[in-house]
């Protein structure tokens, strides 16, 4: 989710709960040999022994179409430590798809195994290499031997975003179309996409067969959710996280915006996050229309200090 889940992000969520673990923004390969700096700019966990601050583990994803290339940048990422490393084959955006990344792939099975294949042999053999990929691109016809490519190549787990890179992100995720997929490889499938409640994470499991779940926007947008679903799962009563107990969350965000992000990034952050947590919080519109009209970060950092002090 690039330019979203950010490292500040991760630390936020994680520190809410219910996560077993996080998966960093694509870090694109295009050519070049990485530097550890650059890595530790998308993964700062990396300097925390490849951990949120809450203790939540993070797996490093790449995003590229060379295997030589792809190959070489993992393994000098897999020095730093991270939990694993997890190839994108589903970025829709058109700049990606337009180098040959991402979801274009999805075209290429063969391709896909050659990346998988050489980022496996490159990395030390604990170390698990996974994958995420969309039902398709433009159609769902090679799904399944676009999954057994990544088993093939070494994948240990695969994620599936139940879309196609032509959907987007528009409703709906088609969560049925996962179990052809399931049926065609031997290695865990994670379900993914438009899972908003816990409503929505039953209705996918049921009609995916996984039982395992990322959680993308739907997290962002109700930070309580994993929570919420782990409860579920534990037949225990739980309460939803309520706006008052976000607030200091959002304080927390907010200094780390400041602490770590260029000027110019920060009030844009902040205003993305809330303009997500409107879809589950009414009181989240309210505090959007505030700072919408806001630049002046003292004026903002003042607005949140009463806000979080309510």
């Amino acid at each position: 989710m690039e330019g979203l889940l950010d490292f500040v992000l991760r630390d936020v969520l994680t520190r809410v709960g219910g996560v077993d673990r996080c998966v960093s923004e694509f870090i694109r390969v295009s050519g070049n040999l990485l530097t550890d700096r650059v890595f530790l700019s998308y993964i700062p966990e990396l300097k925390n022994g490849g951990r949120t601050l809450a203790g939540v583990p993070v797996r490093a994803q790449l995003l590229g179409s060379d295997p030589g290339c792809m190959a070489e940048n993992a393994a000098r990422l897999a020095a730093l430590g991270p939990e694993g490393i997890d190839l994108n084959f589903g970025c829709p955006a058109k700049t990606v798809n337009r180098h040959g990344g991402g979801a274009a792939l999805l075209r290429e099975p063969e391709s896909i195994a050659a990346v998988v294949a050489a980022v496996r042999r490159a990395v030390p053999a604990p170390l698990p290499v996974s994958a995420k990929m969309r039902l398709g691109y433009d159609d769902a016809g090679l799904a399944r031997e676009c999954a057994q490519a990544m088993e093939q190549g070494g994948a240990t787990e695969l994620v599936v975003h139940a879309r196609t890179k032509a959907d987007g992100y528009r409703p709906p995720a088609y969560w049925e179309q996962i179990p052809a997929i399931r049926a065609a490889v031997a290695i865990p499938v994670v379900a993914n996409g438009e899972i908003w409640s816990v409503a929505d994470a039953l209705r996918c499991r049921s009609l995916s067969g996984c039982d395992a779940l990322m959680l993308g926007r739907g997290m962002v947008a109700d930070p309580g959710l994993a929570l919420a679903i782990r409860a579920h799962d534990q037949g225990q009563a739980h309460q939803p996280l309520a706006w008052q107990a976000l607030l200091p969350q959002i304080g927390r965000f907010w200094d780390l915006v400041c602490a770590d992000l260029e000027p110019r990034q920060r009030a844009g952050r902040l205003k993305q996050w809330l303009n997500l947590l409107r879809r589950r919080y009414p009181e989240a519109q309210q505090a959007f229309d505030e700072v919408r009209v806001m630049t002046d970060q003292r004026v903002i950092t003042a607005w949140v200090r009463q806000v979080a002090d309510q």
